[in-house]
């Protein structure tokens, strides 16, 4: 091995020479070229294969299309084989269509006739209709003069059941018409065997008593007449008989209204002298009223002619329907000429008019309805501000009389009282005050219903601390608590929710349990009309207001029946008041377009949910 060199058998790298590392070199760019090119066609063959899957779902989806189509094509066929067969009817239909035209046109002739004979019986209804009103005119006179007697009737049984004296209604023929309490007491005879009976078969002396009675009919009064009631158990009672004379709008005397006074008891004289003046006074009203009840009446006469000229305009009217019906003849002649669509087109238009003619007399009759409702509506208006008026001075002067009577005897003359006397001038008292508490209740719930209702936009954070203020000695003096949470702004009548608030607020103070602290919560939230479970009167966004109390609450049953005018839950005994705080409440919410709901539950407490628009 002369020309070799030795390998280091450690570390030296194998020795190779210049031919084989061309020959290498060569090997190896033509592996890398084998490799590459094998990459290409892996490559090629992924591509390839995804064209290739494309393809066939591809082919699946016109395969299925096809299919589809050939489903398609069948119905079509079908539809095309019905709509034939349709058409083969429906031209059979259209040959039997235009010979039933030919027929209503025959038809139209003959309802034309009978058109012109219908007119004539109108004008004989529209005469028919002439005699009719006449005799509602006179049907209406008949009810006025029922219902001027049920007003005197329902008049003098208020008199009669106000007076703690016995106190009777007695007709021209000596038979008693109506009674109070007291004369049932005096008598001891139920009031429905009182009813219908004679005058004097209650007296000690009936022909005494018959003998006043014809007194009274003959001077229209008879003053101080002695008699002597009996009783049916033997107890007799002197009195002295005061009686007058009430008659009808014409002034035909209907029978005697007569008030007993018990002698042993002369401190009433004096008291029975200012009944008879006020009694006096409330005859002059009734013929004030009665006088009234003319101008009405003739007012009712003039509305009644207008309804016959409206009549007179009711035969024009028909006449010129009579014309617009030969006119129409005209036209059904042109239709006869005319192509067999243009026939059913104006039979559609004919149609069309007698609609809108029926449609014009409908609505002239809701507008005539209308007008009386905005008449009856501002009678019942002047009709609730005469009560105000009635409530706020006529009611209140007679008991002012009286309170102010029974001060003076309280003052002078109740140390002489015997103790049964005290008791009664007690019981006077009483009733004097709750009357004066229950006409000014009554004076606020009409004023709730009549007044203007003048929106402002108020913070109700305001309105209830202005309440409190005003309720300041009472919310003191029982250690009340108000809590107030979220209050806001809202679109309201001030000083009706002032009312409102107040009411609330009263209710339950009065209604707090004996042995804790009237607490009280309001609050306050804005709701949309989208998110609201509650069904609202209007389709608005509401503002809602939450007064909860820890009260004694009331049984779920009187959730509505609470708010009713007069409704109490518990006795007068037990609770003060007289049942109208609520329906104010009640009253104001619905002035607002709102809605009210309670909730109770019996030692728990009472709720009021208030939703107003906003």
């Amino acid at each position: 091995m002369g020309n070799k060199k030795k390998q280091d058998s450690t570390n030296s790298p194998p020795i190779i020479d210049a031919h084989d590392s061309a020959e290498l070199i060569i090997a190896n760019k033509k592996l890398a070229m084998q490799i590459e090119d094998k990459e290409k066609r892996a490559a090629e063959l992924v591509i390839a294969n995804t064209e290739l899957a494309f393809q066939n779902a591809e082919k699946e989806n016109r395969a299925a299309e096809l299919v589809i189509a050939n489903i398609e094509l069948a119905f079509q066929n079908t539809e095309k084989e019905k709509r034939a067969s349709e058409l083969i009817i429906a031209n059979a239909e259209l040959i039997y269509q235009n010979k039933e035209k030919e027929k209503r046109a025959a038809e139209l002739v003959i309802a034309n006739k009978k058109l012109v004979f219908e007119n004539d019986e109108k004008e004989k209804r529209a005469a028919e209709l002439s005699v009719a009103n006449k005799k509602l005119v006179f049907e209406n006179e008949e009810k006025e003069k029922r219902a001027a007697e049920l007003i005197i009737a329902n008049y003098a049984r208020s008199l009669i059941e106000a007076s703690l004296d016995p106190l009777v209604t007695i007709s021209a023929t000596g038979k008693i018409l109506d009674v109070n309490e007291a004369s049932i007491k005096v008598t001891g005879v139920a009031r429905e065997k009182l009813i219908d009976t004679n005058f004097s078969n209650y007296f000690t002396e009936p022909k005494k008593a018959q003998e006043g009675y014809r007194q009274a009919f003959e001077k229209g009064f008879v003053e101080d007449y002695p008699l002597t009631i009996k009783h049916k158990n033997g107890n007799l009672t002197d009195v002295l008989y005061n009686a007058s004379v009430y008659k009808d709008n014409k002034g035909n005397v209907l029978g005697v209204f007569a008030a007993a006074r018990d002698v042993t008891e002369q401190k009433w004289a004096k008291d029975l002298r200012i009944a008879n003046k006020e009694l006096a006074f409330q005859n002059t009203e009734k013929e004030n009223r009665a006088s009234e009840l003319i101008v009405a009446n003739a007012e009712l006469i003039y509305q009644n002619k207008e309804k016959e000229k409206r009549a007179a305009e009711l035969v024009i009217a028909n006449t010129e329907l009579a014309f617009q019906n030969t006119e129409k003849e005209n036209r059904a002649a042109e239709l006869v000429i005319a192509n067999t669509e243009l026939i059913y087109q104006n039979t559609e238009k004919e149609n069309r008019a007698a609609e809108l003619v029926i449609a014009n007399t409908e609505l002239a009759f809701q507008n005539i309805e209308k007008e009386n409702r905005a008449a009856e509506l501002l009678i019942a208006n002047k009709e609730l501000e005469s009560f105000a008026f009635i409530s706020s001075h006529d009611l209140q002067e007679p008991l002012r009389k009286i309170q102010t009577f029974s001060s003076r005897i309280l003052d002078e003359e109740y140390g002489r009282l015997s103790e049964k006397g005290k008791y009664s001038f007690d019981r006077i008292q009483n009733s004097a005050l709750r009357m004066q508490t229950l006409i000014q209740d009554l004076l606020v719930y009409s004023r709730t219903t009549v007044s203007d209702r003048k929106f402002e936009k108020c913070d109700l954070n305001t309105i209830v601390k202005e309440v409190m203020e005003t309720l300041k000695e009472e919310l003191r003096e029982k250690q009340a608590v108000i809590e107030l949470f979220h209050l806001g702004e809202v679109n309201i009548i001030p000083f009706q929710f002032r009312q409102l608030l107040q009411n609330l607020i009263t209710n339950s103070v009065k209604f707090r349990k004996t042995n804790e602290v009237p607490r009280m919560t309001i609050k306050g939230n804005y709701i949309k009309y989208a998110e609201s479970t509650i069904s609202f009167q209007t389709p608005v966004d509401h503002y809602h207001i939450e007064f909860s109390d820890n009260g004694i609450g009331f049984d779920s049953d009187y959730n509505e029946k609470i708010f009713e005018l007069f409704q109490r839950l518990h006795k007068r005994e037990d609770y003060e008041g007289t049942g109208i705080g609520l329906t104010i409440v009640k009253k104001i919410v619905n002035n607002h377009n709102g809605l009210i709901i309670a909730n109770g539950e019996l030692g728990k407490g009472a709720q009021f949910d208030i939703y107003i628009p906003a």
